[in-house]
């Protein structure tokens, strides 16, 4: 009884030292971490974010979500934008990302135009979190401080990438178990998944929705399939809109397509589905600024979640390998 009583004494002491180094490291980071070091960064990217943005409004979600799934990896430590070395298999290749994230160059050019301006002071990672937000500020979104003062890390992991990205295909209850695992709430995570009111998805991730799922509206199903073939390996790649009304507007349609049955992924309509989230849908879809607030708040604590700072990880000075 004292062996067991002794055990949980340490699991529990364990947790508080992580929870604990979870916080320290988090408040590292500041708003105004480059304010001297750096003075010109955030017009400099910003720069290069937009100048992507008017050639494909597209990139903007492509932008945003390299962030997400950058942050569900280890941390908000830019592994995703590593290529594969001898030593490990980076997150690229991972089936959540292989023939779908993209926005790699864009990052390359802006990582560039910084180091013209402040050569090896801003790390990969911080780009990440300030084209996130420039994306969908020039795209109709809220604005937010965005805290800084990432540094970025000398490998990446395939595998994780594989277990911690919530695939299309989830329940409710997975969705909310990857975000908890992440240190977020099902708040968060609600208004995190608004990200899908821009950008769009391939027939691959869509598919079985569409073909397969009774939660969904007929005729947008229908529309679907005409540039979706049931069968596997048959347009695969073909792309439809997330939010089929307004796809390069940051707004709150997302939630007003659940809300009649016409979200494009399995993972999307389960938000919406008679469960447990469903008022919380509805608050964003009648309310904007609820959706924004809320959003903001969410892309914070994502950004927050187990960065390297002080003495660990590197400032990169190629994103794409380690120094």
């Amino acid at each position: 009884m004292a062996s067991s009583s002794f055990s949980s004494m340490a699991v529990i002491v364990s947790m508080a030292l992580l929870l604990l180094l979870v916080k320290s490291s988090s408040a590292q980071l500041s708003t105004n971490f480059y304010s001297s070091s750096c003075p010109k960064l955030f017009s400099t990217v910003k720069s290069g974010v937009q100048s992507a943005i008017s050639a494909e409004k597209r990139m903007g979600a492509s932008l945003l979500r390299l962030f997400f799934h950058d942050c569900f990896v280890d941390g908000c430590d830019g592994s995703i934008l590593l290529d594969n070395t001898s030593n490990f298999t980076g997150e690229k290749d991972a089936l959540p990302n292989k023939n779908s994230v993209r926005g790699f160059d864009v990052i390359d050019k802006i990582k560039k135009q910084v180091e013209k301006a402040c050569p090896g002071v801003v790390s990969c990672a911080d780009i990440l979190a300030i084209v996130a937000r420039d994306s969908v500020v020039i795209l109709g979104g809220p604005n937010w401080n965005v805290k800084l003062g990432r540094r970025d890390s000398t490998t990446a992991s395939e595998s994780a990438a594989n277990n911690n990205i919530p695939p299309p295909s989830s329940s409710l209850s997975n969705l909310i178990s990857k975000f908890s695992a992440q240190g977020l709430s099902t708040k968060d995570m609600i208004a995190l998944s608004g990200a899908h009111t821009i950008g769009k998805a391939r027939c691959i991730s869509f598919r079985a929705h569409i073909y397969n799922d009774s939660d969904i509206d007929n005729s947008f199903a229908k529309t679907r399939r005409a540039n979706c073939p049931s069968k596997s390996g048959s347009g695969d790649n073909n792309l439809a809109p997330l939010d089929f009304e307004t796809d390069t507007e940051f707004d709150n349609y997302y939630y007003k397509n659940l809300i009649i049955k016409k979200g494009l992924l399995h993972s999307d309509q389960e938000l919406y589905n008679g469960g447990s989230a469903d008022s919380q849908v509805k608050s964003y879809a009648n309310s904007e600024s609820t959706f924004f607030s809320d959003f903001t708040a969410a892309m914070i604590n994502m950004g927050d979640i187990t960065p390297l700072t002080g003495s660990n990880g590197e400032i990169r000075k190629n994103c794409r390998k380690i120094n």
